[in-house]
């Protein structure tokens, strides 16, 4: 069973958000609150494949339950809810690790399209996590990419990625020198349906310099190639 669960703190919209994903076949679990999700999280002991999170709650809010939530597992699926007006929100949503936003309203068209494809993301990665006989690799001095245990070493130590970083990062590893525009990555990685725009391409490039580059602000791997997008050097 694909397992959701939802934090929101106006029932309305979680009720609505609940309907939608159980009549597409997820199991779904509601919090009221950030301090709720996280005590239901802990509960269940992560057995979840995506999390959304309202950033707007009492007690905790959804930016420091992303924080959290994304210290204990690289892999669990997170989508920020977010108004119109919180526009530097969803970059600090992505910065701290989730993997989408959706700004209300939405249709329940948006959310399932976003609800899928971060889930295909995360079966994908459990799947390909599984052991194997033979580890493919792929090997860009000082970097090695794990392609079977999902991992990413630099000079030999381990670089912890979420899930959306490492597909991006093996996107750029299968194609190194070639430019690649923002939407040759949000169809690769995000999927063709993705409603969102291209900005969430850019926070995760930023947050993978971050990880990555001696100097992020001085990229010599992930560089910018102006009116294109990017490319691995």
């Amino acid at each position: 069973m694909k397992k959701v669960l939802i934090a929101e703190d106006e029932s309305a919209i979680r009720e609505i958000i609940a309907i939608t994903l159980k009549r597409a076949g997820y199991e779904v679990t509601e919090a009221c609150d950030g301090q709720q999700a996280l005590m239901l999280y802990n509960e269940k002991e992560g057995d979840f494949d995506v999390v959304l999170l309202d950033i707007m709650m009492p007690n905790v809010d959804g930016l420091e339950v992303c924080k959290r939530l994304r210290a204990v597992s690289g892999t669990v699926g997170i989508i920020m809810l977010t108004a119109k007006t919180q526009e530097m929100d969803k970059v600090s949503g992505l910065l701290m690790g989730a993997d989408d936003y959706i700004t209300k309203p939405f249709s329940p068209s948006e959310l399932m399209a976003r609800v899928d494809s971060v889930y295909r993301r995360v079966a994908m990665n459990t799947q390909q996590s599984r052991p194997q006989e033979k580890s493919d690799k792929i090997v860009l001095e000082p970097f090695e990419l794990n392609l079977r245990n999902r991992a990413l070493f630099k000079n030999g130590a381990p670089i912890e990625l979420t899930q959306v970083e490492f597909q991006i990062i093996e996107f750029f590893f299968s194609n190194p020198g070639k430019a690649l525009s923002r939407t040759d990555i949000l169809k690769k990685v995000w999927g063709e349906s993705y409603f969102g725009d291209e900005k969430v391409v850019d926070v995760n490039i930023r947050r993978l310099r971050m990880k990555i580059e001696d100097e992020p602000s001085i990229p010599k791997h992930l560089v910018t190639v102006w009116g294109m997008g990017y490319k691995w050097c």
